[in-house]
């Protein structure tokens, strides 16, 4: 990589790669984003585990990636509607409830947290949560807007993030048309992209690109991958992460490289 990110998003992503982000925790005896499916994750070897947070009715930033409750629990209700304490008493399936993300940072102390800001609302809590915990120097803090990302950071300053939809766009044009000048630009302040294999149809992974991007000073975190085989040819093509429902699976190509 030609450049790496600031020094002050070096504690999240140091050392080097290649890095194994558990897509929820690992859920395949387990909920999704409970702590159960983080601890899954653990057991496994996973470092990092990307996750999402939305807002309680009464002001906690919750671990959860839809607005309401309908595909996790059957319920015609939204995250919002609910204090932490209702949430908790959710029955999610093996004896898990939602988390607020209090617990998982204080449950989980030495890894490391990808943070998905799923609304407006999330922002406030998720960024006291982080400074309550210290933990500032193991999160990354991420959101599709950029008016949510930009707000967090405000609040952490030196956290590391990746971009949004709107930072990343501009970036993967300019990249496809040789212009790194503005892929520079457009990825100014962030530590990573972390992106499908294609956007607006274009690829992403090239070996190409994902050198522009590297040129940019960010790494290149690719989601939603989950076959092992996959995995290694990303992996050989120059990516520094891999998002996964399999971290399992996942580590074991990365311990073999």
């Amino acid at each position: 990589m030609a450049n790496r990110p600031q020094a002050s998003s070096a504690g999240y992503l140091s050392p080097a790669g290649p890095r194994v982000l558990a897509h929820r925790g690992l859920a395949v005896d387990a909920p999704e984003n409970t702590l159960l499916a983080f601890a899954r994750a653990i057991a496994a070897g996973a470092q990092y585990i990307e996750t999402d947070v939305h807002a309680s009715h009464d002001g906690f930033a919750v671990i959860a990636h839809d607005p309401d409750l309908k595909r996790v629990a059957g319920r015609d209700v939204r995250v919002e509607q609910l204090s932490m304490t209702e949430l908790r008493r959710i029955d999610l399936g093996h004896d898990q409830g939602f988390s607020s993300l209090a617990e998982a940072l204080d449950g989980f102390p030495e890894t490391r947290f990808n943070i998905d800001i799923k609304s407006a609302a999330a922002v406030e809590p998720t960024v006291r949560t982080i400074l309550q915990q210290r933990a500032s120097d193991r999160v990354l803090v991420s959101s599709f807007s950029e008016r949510r990302r930009a707000a967090a950071i405000r609040g952490l300053p030196g956290v590391a993030t990746s971009a949004s939809a709107s930072r990343f766009v501009p970036a993967l044009l300019a990249g496809k048309a040789g212009l790194a000048p503005v892929v520079r630009r457009s990825l100014r302040g962030l530590s990573a992209v972390q992106v499908p294999e294609r956007a607006l149809g274009l690829a992403v992974t090239s070996q190409r690109m994902i050198a522009r991007l590297h040129d940019a000073g960010v790494e290149v975190h690719i989601w939603t991958v989950n076959d092992p085989d996959r995995m290694r040819e990303l992996l050989d093509l120059g990516v520094d992460g891999i998002v996964t429902d399999r971290a399992d699976l996942a580590l074991e190509v990365v311990r073999s490289l």
